[in-house]
């Protein structure tokens, strides 16, 4: 049975549409440029901050971090970033009882965000950069598991992404759900892993709580 449930952020719950233009202008590029350059690595199975190095090679993305945030424009998403069906779902589940958290590659600045956003509404809030390991270096999962009171095969893990999300998930134990939106979902959902590996495929968090709980009868 799934008791708990954790999520990715970026293209789960937060839309980056706006926070990937304001490094599209950061870095002097038309943002349809931009947009166009990162479908291009995501299609060809490249790291997406391989994007920036097409653009100014060497760039450091930690480094040029700082530099936005000293000059008035840090990295930034609010409640008007989070997609429409977040606060609902998180909501039907917690009334479900099950247990709630999320977990992404996101810096410490955004761990804060995080918090700020969403302490009322989950049982646990992790970063990569709190944790030292990122998706999806298999240590990552095992301190997601660490974190939920949970076999790990009670924890479903809901993300946008196959290669980052789904298989490592799933290599460790847990359930996943592919959810599809998001350049990554939407490039990768007509695949062959996209199609059979994921525990199940979710247009919109929505239709989580549906799914879940027809597993979790199939298997009583």
């Amino acid at each position: 049975m799934i008791r708990a449930v954790v999520f990715d952020v970026g293209e789960c719950l937060v839309d980056e549409t706006r926070e990937y233009g304001t490094w599209a202008d950061w870095l002097g590029v038309p943002r349809h440029t931009f947009a166009a350059m990162f479908g291009a690595v995501i299609a060809q199975g490249r790291d997406y901050r391989d994007i920036f190095q097409e653009f100014r090679p060497g760039f450091d993305l930690y480094a040029e971090r700082d530099k936005r945030a000293e000059a008035g424009q840090p990295e930034h998403f609010g409640e008007e970033d989070l997609y429409s069906d977040v606060r609902p779902t998180l909501a039907r589940l917690r009334a479900d009882g099950l247990w709630l958290g999320i977990a992404g590659n996101q810096t410490v600045r955004a761990g804060r965000i995080l918090r700020d956003l969403f302490t009322k509404d989950v049982d646990l809030i992790g970063t990569s950069d709190d944790w030292g390991a990122s998706k999806p270096d298999p240590e990552f999962f095992v301190k997601v598991a660490a974190a939920v009171p949970f076999r790990i095969d009670e924890i479903l893990y809901v993300g946008d992404r196959v290669d980052n999300d789904i298989k490592p998930a799933l290599s460790a134990g847990m359930h996943a759900a592919l959810i599809h939106r998001g350049p990554w979902a939407t490039i990768q959902w007509r695949s062959d892993e996209a199609q059979k590996l994921p525990t199940m495929r979710v247009d919109s968090l929505m239709d989580l709580p549906e799914q879940i709980s027809n597993l979790n009868v199939s298997v009583r």
